[in-house]
């Protein structure tokens, strides 16, 4: 989908200004904004690419006004009503009303540690051999769906080159629509930035994504 997340090439945001010497938090309940989506999270109920998808779901008033955790935990409550833990009603009054879903798994304070240490590894094997190889000339698909997708907005139907197979992983398309991981290959497509920007851009630029093997097609 082009939700609000998707700014590339979108004008008005100012320019990008890292923080230096950023804290991972300016404020306490952002660490339990970031505590709670985890732990919500391992009840097993929807996957990372579910949860992202709930986040760029926001209306754009509403993301472009809420700070990172802010988006984050408006997604979380989406996603625990889309699961029937809690109930639109309960979320306004604060407090549960009747019982909800019940967790597939709990993840408890002991397990927080060795959890974290794992991650979620999302690569995953395929039969199929890498339709292209390092140095080959390809062009992005020029589609807009409705549901998730990683492929950026401002590098639809763009030719680049692929510098990198990275191997084969979940696609996230699939997979945040609960429709399985059907993996497919990954590579990393770079583009000139004047491809991308047009002929007023700096012609040093280069924009490298990671794109799954169904946006791409030989240089036409």
């Amino acid at each position: 989908m082009n939700g609000p997340q998707d700014l590339g090439g979108q004008m008005g945001f100012g320019p990008v200004a890292p923080e230096p010497d950023e804290p991972y938090f300016h404020a306490d309940w952002e660490k339990r904004a970031l505590g709670v989506t985890l732990a919500a999270g391992a009840m097993g109920h929807w996957n990372i690419d579910e949860s992202r998808h709930a986040r760029e779901s926001l209306h754009p008033s509403d993301y472009y006004a809420s700070s990172y955790y802010e988006i984050w935990i408006k997604a979380l409550e989406a996603l625990l009503v889309r699961h029937g833990f809690v109930t639109a009603d309960e979320l306004g009054a604060g407090r549960s009303k009747a019982s909800g879903a019940s967790p597939k798994r709990v993840l408890k304070a002991a397990d927080v540690a060795p959890v974290l240490a794992k991650g979620g590894p999302c690569d995953r094997p395929v039969a199929a051999e890498p339709r292209f190889k390092p140095g080959d000339r390809v062009q992005t698909i020029n589609e807009h769906p409705t549901g998730h997708t990683r492929l950026p907005r401002y590098a639809r139907g763009k030719t680049g080159t692929v510098e990198a197979a990275r191997g084969a992983y979940v696609f996230p398309d699939s997979n945040a629509h609960g429709k399985g991981e059907a993996p497919q290959h990954l590579y990393t497509v770079v583009f000139d930035g004047r491809t991308l920007w047009g002929k007023g851009s700096d012609a040093s630029l280069t924009v490298s994504i990671d794109a799954w093997e169904s946006y791409l097609e030989p240089e036409q």
